[in-house]
């Protein structure tokens, strides 16, 4: 049997011959205590702004929430 690093190898390779790449991006930690202060602190913000209203008509305009196929209303 091959090693997992041999399977893994030739699982990127299979990859790589569908035209595909690997890419590695790093993103907030959304379980952090400071994600979580930072996240709240942006939507008081925005819930305090004149523009209130505006801003959750954007939000409501572009949100899905899944329970069909066709995505956002266009």
């Amino acid at each position: 049997m091959a090693s997992t690093r041999d399977r893994v190898r030739e699982h990127r390779e299979r990859l790589r011959q569908q035209g595909l790449r690997p890419v590695q991006i790093w993103v907030p930690d959304v379980r952090a205590p400071e994600f979580a202060a930072e996240a709240h602190r942006q939507s008081a913000a925005i819930a305090a702004s004149e523009h209130e209203a505006d801003d959750q008509a954007f939000v409501d305009a572009i949100s899905w929430e899944g329970d069909d196929e066709a995505g956002p209303a266009e």
